[in-house]
């Protein structure tokens, strides 16, 4: 900004710091951070909001969502600063007197932590009907164009069976140098990333770091939406800008027309700060998701009868020796997954969710009892927003309770998509839960989504990717709705995987499938990486152990699982005795550390894995025990390199489980050298007592 602003307000949080916002009779409102050490350096102030309309997009022509007209003419009339018992929320209100277009953008810290969450509600305050298509919240980074060199860029592809693949790259590979100040100009193109129709993360995270290299400074944010969204990085002569878009125009298909007196409130953005490069960005925003999601009363080991196992194909025959080995290992819930609710090819007659005479010998209730008579607590999986094109509800529940464009029912893989914001489809998901757990006694639902079905839905609205935001406000409220209905029913969250990996859905979830990947040599990355976007009690890593497979590589998938929630699979029934052991052990390291698991912060004492790197590794540092994951993936026996580590405790496998300790070393500085066996995996503790 050119001059000083005649007005401040900042809202205090952790160590001291605050976020600021500044305007003045010629300027809308701007935000930055102040009372950080050297903030100066990474930071500057960027408008609080960018708001595009179908009348008037941006104030000078680019690709970017920056310089909005409308955002431009934005002037400030009120402000208002709220303090509860943990958080504090700062609220400044702007008007644009030729729209007559009335913004509210709330700003919440919460104690101690270097967060701030923004959203915008836009009010059509005219007297004639206007179209909004676009919200985008802004951070400003830098002063300059040179202070970009020294930029990089962390950011996530994602992919089935390939989830959280994190890149860090300088900025300057995405952004090229111009020289906008020769031009006097600021640039037009751009770096982003968006999601693509129904599945928030099916090509990438609505997560993203900058790190500043000449210090210790980074900015990181996520965008909290299971609709649409966009982040993108623009350079300009003043440096760079940063905004977070929830579902946008071009990207998502989206519009919203809001006639006078009505309302429409953005997607959050959550921003994190810290003088701690890329880890110290990752713990205040595992700090910030803890806030927001419900803290469950348990975090239980999970028996799951899919993945390399039954692969939904369950029968009683198949069932009852694999929930007799989930109780003898220690399994407190056991699973029974997809094909429950129909014969041979079910995929295309889902929806009614009940169960089929003589789809189970004796009825699906003796299997959940048995679950139960074994001290265990039964589950079922369901793909509650999907109905089969064989399936009777799809002639039973009126049209207007699917997804459909251009006035056709839309069609994806043989299944069409329920629209939550209809009561007819909500009242049938109602109908579904209470009469699964109030007949079958369910305590856990696995809840997947495996369609894409596009931008979204047009009924009712002038463009798809409002309906589909429509529609996932809706399925996050019926997520809140059945917990209160039904206290103590755990919830996991699925899509294929880690195909919707956002905080939108997430915060009314216990647990999340990392990923659908089989290959057990493959799962490390994505253990490792997950608790980058995903809370380390959320990530449910997948382990199944075989007979096919050597003592080792029985550790190797048991180490993937325990890097986070321990969920586990295969054929258990058919383990020799020294697999059996290792499994024990598991399920009693992870029931012994399931509390402090929700106190830990993630490291990466060797960087984000690639998806090729050989040796994988993570930390999770919590109350009492920081606990060092390791993996070697390479055929060879691999030296691993510790820094500042001089002495480390093998945990799991413990002694006596039959598996040799790695060799130790130390390098001339006095680092420890783990030599690891090709193909296996180790978890070691830095407390000597543990």
């Amino acid at each position: 900004m050119s001059a000083a602003p005649a007005n401040v307000l900042a809202l205090p949080h952790a160590e001291g710091k605050e976020f600021r916002v500044q305007w003045s009779d010629e300027q809308p409102a701007h935000w930055t951070v102040g009372a950080l050490d050297d903030v100066d350096s990474l930071l500057r102030p960027s408008p609080l909001v960018e708001l595009f309309t179908a009348a008037e997009q941006r104030a000078r022509s680019s690709q970017s969502y920056i310089e909005s007209a409308v955002g431009t003419r934005l002037r400030v009339i009120d402000t208002e600063l709220t303090t509860e018992e943990a958080t504090e929320t700062l609220r400044v209100k702007q008007r644009d007197p030729i729209t007559g277009l009335f913004v509210e953008s709330s700003l919440t810290c919460w104690n101690g932590l270097s967060v701030v969450r923004i959203t915008h509600r836009v009010v059509n305050d005219s007297g004639v009907p206007q179209v909004l298509t676009a919200l985008a919240t802004t951070i400003g980074v830098g002063h300059s164009e040179p202070q970009l060199d020294d930029l990089e860029l962390a950011w996530a592809s994602n992919e089935w069976l390939a989830e959280n693949r994190w890149h860090v790259q300088p900025l300057r590979d995405l952004l090229p140098q111009l020289n906008l100040t020769f031009h006097d100009q600021d640039a037009r193109g751009r770096f982003a990333v968006s999601s693509n129709g129904a599945w928030s993360s099916g090509a990438y995270l609505p997560v993203g770091i900058l790190i500043d290299r000449s210090s210790s400074l980074a900015a990181g944010w996520q965008i909290e939406s299971g609709a649409g969204w966009q982040w993108e990085v623009v350079q300009s002569r003043a440096g760079a800008t940063v905004t977070m878009s929830g579902p946008t125009d071009l990207e998502s298909h989206f519009a919203r027309r809001l006639v006078p007196g009505e309302s429409f409130e953005s997607v959050p953005a959550a921003i994190a700060i810290s003088t701690n490069h890329i880890e110290g960005v990752v713990g205040e925003l595992t700090a910030y998701r803890r806030q927001i999601t419900p803290k469950p009363a348990a975090l239980p080991v999970i028996y799951n009868d899919f993945m390399n196992t039954l692969m939904g194909a369950a029968t009683t025959e198949t069932l009852t020796p694999l929930i007799d080995a989930a109780e003898e290992v220690g399994a407190e819930y056991f699973m029974i997954d997809a094909g429950w609710s129909g014969f041979g090819d079910w995929w295309d007659t889902v929806g009614e969710w009940r169960e089929l005479e003589g789809r189970f010998e004796g009825g699906l209730r003796a299997l959940t009892d048995r679950i139960r008579s074994k001290g265990m607590t039964p589950g079922l999986w369901l793909e509650p927003e999907v109905v089969g094109v064989l399936s009777p509800l799809a002639i039973s529940l009126p049209e207007e309770a699917f997804f459909s464009r251009f006035g056709e029912r839309i069609v994806e893989h043989n299944r069409y998509r329920l629209d939550l914001r209809h009561p007819a489809a909500r009242r049938h998901l109602d109908e579904t839960v209470d009469h699964l757990v109030e007949t079958y006694g369910i305590g856990y639902f696995k809840l997947d989504y495996n369609i894409n079905n596009g931008p979204g839905t047009d009924l009712g609205v002038i463009a798809p990717g409002d309906g589909l935001l429509g529609h996932i406000r809706e399925f996050a409220d019926w997520l809140a709705d059945i917990q209160r209905r039904h206290p103590g029913l755990l919830l996991e969250h699925c899509s294929s995987g880690g195909m919707r990996l956002d905080y939108a859905v997430l915060r009314h979830a216990h647990i999340l499938s990392t990923s659908d990947q089989q290959d057990f040599k493959l799962y490390p990355p994505v253990s490792a990486s997950s608790p980058m976007t995903v809370l380390p009690e959320q990530c449910g890593n997948w382990a199944y152990p075989s007979a096919a497979m050597n003592d080792e590589e029985t550790i190797f998938t048991l180490v993937s699982g325990l890097a986070g929630r321990l969920y586990l699979s295969g054929f258990l029934n058919e383990l020799r005795p020294s697999q059996i052991g290792l499994v024990h052990s598991a399920v009693a390291f992870a029931k012994n550390r399931a509390s402090w698991l929700q106190t830990t912060i993630p490291r990466w004492p060797l960087g984000l894995p690639d998806w090729d790197s050989p040796v994988v590794t993570l930390e999770l540092d919590g109350d009492d025990d920081e606990l060092l994951f390791v993996w070697n993936r390479d055929a060879e026996e691999q030296p691993i390199v510790i820094p500042g580590t001089s002495h480390l405790k093998c945990v799991f496998p413990a002694d006596g489980d039959n598996a040799q300790q790695w060799a130790t070393g130390k390098t001339d500085a006095g680092d420890l050298v783990l030599k690891a066996p090709s193909m296996s995996a180790r978890v070691y503790s830095r407390r000597i007592d543990a």
